[in-house]
């Protein structure tokens, strides 16, 4: 490990950061993950909320220093909030929130009327709160809104392809409500919707992602922190996505052209040799040259 981490965006080995302190300064806004960057699903990461609290009081450089937390949650932003504050994540560590529930919302407005058939478990519901549609039986809907597996304890994405061929079969057009594939509960990772989804456009069927790593999500997060000062959005340079899924947090931010932080305690930890409480985050370069896309610095958990 670097006793000087090397800024992230610079070129050569990807650097380990012991914590948030060393670079925060370069960067007026963070895109951060929740599940898995501020909780488990389970325990709440207080390091991380104290992080985000900490570089919100940083000096400014021109703009104000602010927090957006990006989620793939298929629900409005006000039910992460929720969960948030059962968690004991303070307010004073972001300033807004936004998810792909969010995203998903103003794609079903774009189609009023629609006969809509949701497929997911019934917390998800709050989607469609307020939403000219009406929500039917696959057979008779014009389009299905993915937003999870009915039972994520003990199904998995294969439990749909009958559903999914009979879909198929009429070009129902799918909006996958949660681009996850996994996320951690418990030390164990769920299957989210995005597995679904992948499943359906293996046969051929017509999928719109709402959430990352799509480019929308990044666009929509920019777009709302010039709205939090009344001006553009800030530089890409100083930007920073901090998460904990490769092909989610880190291949979105880098397709979008901005600097990303691997939180490696979360969905790759077992990868990673960091499963145990007690483990601790080696040299991790092998691993990251065996991937697709690359952070631009590690750290195990998020801390200041």
């Amino acid at each position: 490990m670097p006793d000087t981490p090397a800024r992230p965006g610079s070129s050569g080995p990807v650097p380990t950061l012991d914590g948030f302190a060393t670079i925060a300064a370069d960067y007026d806004l963070i895109l951060c993950d929740v599940w898995g960057v501020l909780h488990d699903g389970t325990n709440a990461h207080p390091g991380a909320s104290d992080a985000l609290t900490r570089f919100r009081a940083l000096p400014e450089e021109g703009r104000p220093r602010r927090v957006i937390l990006v989620s793939n949650a298929p629900r409005p932003w006000a039910g992460v909030q929720a969960i948030l504050d059962g968690f004991g994540v303070p307010r004073g560590a972001y300033d807004a929130i936004l998810t792909s529930g969010d995203l998903t919302r103003s794609l079903i407005g774009a189609h009023p009327g629609e006969r809509l058939y949701h497929l997911g478990p019934e917390r998800d519901a709050t989607i469609f709160d307020g939403l000219d549609v009406t929500l039917v039986d696959v057979a008779q809907a014009e389009r299905v809104i993915c937003t999870g597996l009915f039972d994520d304890t003990c199904e998995t994405a294969e439990d749909y392809r009958g559903t999914l061929e009979a879909m198929r079969a009429r070009d129902v057009p799918m909006i996958c409500a949660n681009p996850d594939l996994v996320v951690e509960r418990r030390g164990e990772l769920i299957p989210c919707a995005g597995l679904i989804a992948e499943v359906y456009a293996a046969l051929g069927g017509a999928v719109t992602y709402a959430g990352k790593p799509h480019r929308p999500v990044y666009e929509a997060a920019l777009a709302l922190a010039g709205g939090l000062d009344d001006r553009a959005p800030p530089e890409p340079a100083r930007v920073l996505a901090i998460g904990d899924a490769l092909r989610t947090d880190i291949a979105g931010a880098t397709a979008f052209g901005i600097p990303s932080l691997l939180v490696a305690r979360g969905i790759h930890a077992e990868e990673l040799g960091v499963a145990t409480a007690h483990a601790t985050l080696g040299d991790i370069a092998d691993w990251l040259d065996r991937q697709a896309v690359r952070p631009d610095a590690v750290i195990e958990r998020l801390v200041w």
